[in-house]
């Protein structure tokens, strides 16, 4: 049993477990989102989130746009799910594409602000947007998107924590950002502290409740019965 509302589904059984047309307007409308809560921490000009330094660096040395970079690094960092035999689900490649077209989207039309109290609001709005964004398209049950995947299948490899290899993950991408130019600052600090408890908040709140119906297996079922996965929010229980 767990008390994760989350099913530990496969991608095709992703595609099979029911209200789908709702989990995918979740999920265009959370990746959405998140493309354009970057754009408002990118104008606010106070520090970013680690990944986001790293695409900003990058993007500062090629002649490419921010959100563009954003989707080529989603691509690289979905190809190293291969040899950690990570599959990918539709939520995750919709993330690599619909993300960055939002950000340069919403980067095309927001401003950075001149006073600092209002780039502080930007800032703010921007991690809180994030977060919401991010509880969407992880509660549409969609599959995770391409650097999340990274993270536990490096988990899942090295038997490491998961603390480990996202601190691991998420200092070195931000070192190597910040030495190419990305934008470090209050914001980063910021991000880091509040991301967390906003998504654990929400989540549970925005994942969409399902059922699975698995089909009999002999193996861990020796009784050959049909078991049925369950999520139904807060504090539900997978059987």
């Amino acid at each position: 049993m767990s008390s994760s509302p989350l099913l530990p589904i496969s991608p095709r059984q992703q595609l099979s477990a029911g209200r789908l047309p709702r989990r995918l307007a979740q999920l265009l409308a959370g990746l959405t989102l998140y493309g354009v809560s970057m754009a408002m921490m990118i104008r606010a000009q106070l520090g970013l989130d680690p990944w986001d330094v790293f695409h900003y660096g990058v993007a500062t040395h090629l002649p490419l746009s921010f959100g563009t970079v954003t989707i080529v690094v989603g691509v690289l960092v979905l190809l190293l799910w291969i040899p950690l035999r990570q599959m990918p689900g539709f939520g995750t490649v919709a993330n690599v594409f619909i993300i960055g077209i939002a950000a340069d989207i919403a980067l095309s039309m927001l401003s950075a602000p001149a006073v600092l109290w209002q780039r502080g609001v930007m800032l703010a709005a921007g991690i809180g947007l994030n977060g919401l964004a991010g509880a969407m398209y992880i509660g549409s049950q969609l599959g995770p998107g391409p650097r999340d995947g990274l993270m536990t299948g490096l988990v899942r490899r090295t038997s490491r924590s998961v603390g480990l290899v996202r601190t691991t993950l998420e200092l070195t991408v931000l070192a190597v950002g910040w030495l190419m130019g990305g934008v470090v600052g209050i914001g980063t600090v910021a991000y880091a502290l509040a991301i967390g408890p906003i998504v654990h908040v929400l989540l549970p709140r925005l994942t969409v409740p399902l059922e699975l119906v698995l089909p009999p297996t002999p193996t861990g079922n020796p009784a050959g019965r049909e078991e049925r996965l369950v999520s139904n929010g807060p504090g539900s229980e997978t059987r």
